[in-house]
């Protein structure tokens, strides 16, 4: 049987988010998309032997609807339902039979039926050989759902062998599922359960071994781990991270903010090769964390934690959220001078936003303050409900104030003048070569910015210029930042 496995694309393809990243790719001329859901690889993984399956996604290809697909998958998150739901019906009008899947079906599966033959509700693991099975014998279920969530312990590892690997900046590994914490915006432990899972720590090397045998150089990539708190289990963690010390990774993850209290974890992930932590730090008011269910963070000094984490040498990428119940006016100035004084270099600014799954959406739906539920705007840019202290005209100018200030040219040259004074990128940034040349390329890329409409682009490139070979200096980073402020100014 041949079947397709799709990853749509943001339905508002013009409008850039921090979900997205595609506008870095843009920025830089790049083709490459900065990585893939782990979904499409872990089905190739619980598919039967005797099936042809391609895949398509649509952030780096075209879907190719006369391939002769037979049946469709489609993995569909929020921000992207519009989209896969279009894609779906597209499949559906010609006779093809379509299943939807993951995280915003599971919890809207009425409305996904709308769009396909089937609706897997709930983790795939023991659910997709039994509908391949019936797809084959004509007897499709309309629901297909999980009765539990799936052991990692009998995992046989995700797929990659069919995915075009060399069109993304990193590759994806998962390592557990499940989060503890009860967030009230967040949908993971609605999903994944609160109990912490397991995959094997030789699951895991082996999917590394085969990301380095497909070709993709993970030394000179990134592997993003795709866990919501990769210190969840810290024994596990700490066999993790010495496991992965021979591989000479370049990693990065997310963690939750007690990491900053764990010495022997931080030096095992530096020696292992994290570069960044992304830690959800949500706000800066107690208030609002109290409001999220985010008390974790109440006993921690951001300050002094993100000073901590970085004294080894790993970058921390803080994400905020706009729009709390406690948030007025004065919040945007608040926050902005908080990253200012933490010198975060690439912070992740988010609107507050509903997820179907999430106990914000069943409070603000109760309340009645759900504005629509137009999908493709619930990307955290979008204001999608009525806020508590100020309208949605003024979170939508506040979260643009936040994201240009912090953005600008003159925040980042001097975020950048620190972090190079620190030299922060010592272990990793030693001239070569071929390092050599790709700084010949960035240079290239700068010249091509100058004199672009942008006086304030202009003067930055002219700072930058004296210290373009200058050790200290990572230019895929300024890069990246540079592309940053142009996100910031098209919202």
């Amino acid at each position: 049987m041949k079947i397709a496995l799709i990853i749509p694309r943001n339905g508002l393809e013009n409008e850039p988010s921090f979900y997205d990243l595609k506008f870095v790719s843009s920025f830089l001329f790049s083709r490459k998309y900065f990585s893939y859901l782990l979904a499409i690889p872990t089905l190739i993984s619980l598919t039967p032997p005797g099936h042809e399956i391609r895949v398509f996604d649509e952030n780096i290809e075209d879907i190719d609807y006369n391939w002769g697909a037979v049946l469709v998958g489609i993995s569909v998150r929020t921000m992207f339902a519009t989209r896969a739901y279009e894609i779906a019906d597209n499949f559906r009008k010609r006779g093809v039979k379509t299943i939807l899947g993951g995280i915003h079906p599971s919890f809207c599966p009425e409305e996904a039926l709308e769009h396909s033959d089937s609706v897997v509700v709930g983790e795939a693991e023991g659910i997709w050989p039994e509908l391949l099975e019936d797809a084959r014998n004509n007897r499709l279920r309309k629901i297909y759902q999980a009765d539990s969530y799936a052991s990692l312990t009998s995992s046989s590892g995700a797929v990659r062998s069919l995915m075009s690997q060399k069109r993304y900046f990193a590759d994806i590994v998962q390592t557990t599922k499940g989060c503890p914490y009860t967030c009230e915006f967040c949908s993971v432990y609605a999903f994944d359960g609160q109990k912490i899972r397991n995959k094997p720590i030789d699951i895991v090397l082996r999917e590394i071994r085969d990301i380095q045998c497909a070709g993709t150089q993970i030394n000179k990539k990134s592997i993003f781990f795709a866990d919501d708190n990769i210190i969840a289990n810290k024994k596990y963690a700490i066999e993790l991270f010495r496991a992965l010390q021979p591989y000479r990774l370049n990693w990065s993850c997310q963690a939750s903010i007690n990491i900053s209290k764990e010495d022997d974890l931080l030096r095992l992930m530096k020696d292992s090769g994290c570069g960044s932590i992304l830690i959800g730090l949500e706000s800066v008011s107690s208030q609002n964390l109290t409001r999220m269910n985010k008390r974790l963070n109440l006993r921690f000094n951001y300050l002094d934690a993100i000073q901590k984490i970085q004294s080894y040498g790993i970058l921390v990428h803080g994400s905020f959220i706009l729009g709390s119940d406690f948030d007025d006016l004065s919040a945007f100035d608040e926050l902005i001078h908080f990253i200012k004084e933490a010198k975060l270099l690439m912070p992740l600014i988010n609107i507050l936003t509903p997820f179907p799954g999430t106990e914000l959406h069943k409070r603000l739906d109760a309340e009645g303050r759900i504005l629509h539920k137009e999908w493709s705007k619930y990307d955290a840019r979008h204001v999608v409900f009525k806020p508590a202290l100020m309208s949605p005209e003024e979170l939508a100018d506040g979260y643009k104030k936040v994201i240009r200030e912090v953005y600008s040219f003159e925040n980042i040259y001097n975020n950048l003048q620190y972090y190079w004074g620190l030299d922060f990128w010592r272990h990793s940034n030693k001239v070569s070569p071929v390092r050599f040349r790709l700084r010949m390329l960035f240079a290239a890329r700068l010249f091509t910015l100058l004199g672009y409409k942008n006086p304030d682009r202009t003067k930055f490139i002219i700072k930058i210029f004296p210290r373009l070979f200058d050790r200290h200096v990572r230019l895929s980073t300024v890069l990246t930042l540079m592309a940053y402020n142009e996100f910031a100014y098209t919202v």
